[in-house]
């Protein structure tokens, strides 16, 4: 997802409901999408690859904030069901990742 919003952020944008206004719209959804699935990626990967369940806390923390700004906006303006696959796919993500990080910090036998 990070290197798609780097290279179509207007495309892939379009299809989360943004729309880039200028080159500005286009350097924020590059670096606030991009960045925000690229540190969730790489954590996420680090992770796995190093058996370190400490780096899960990187994409924990970030899907947990996602995951609370969705909530509050459905709770703001109400349900609406476009909003509910986002959703449940942080949900669901939150999950594997709390489960892996649990996993993983027990001490190994």
């Amino acid at each position: 997802m990070a290197v798609a919003f780097w290279i179509r952020p207007a495309e892939l944008g379009a299809k989360l409901g943004l729309e880039p206004i200028g080159a500005l719209g286009l350097a924020s959804m590059r670096a606030d999408l991009g960045g925000f699935f690229g540190a969730a990626g790489v954590f996420a990967l680090l992770a796995a690859v190093r058996n370190r369940g400490d780096l899960l806390l990187v994409p924990i923390t970030l899907l947990g904030i996602a995951l609370s700004g969705r909530l509050l906006s459905l709770a703001l303006t109400g349900f609406s069901p476009p909003l509910l696959q986002p959703i449940v796919v942080e949900a669901v993500l939150l999950v594997i990742m709390v489960l892996g990080y649990r996993g993983l910090a027990r001490p190994q036998a």
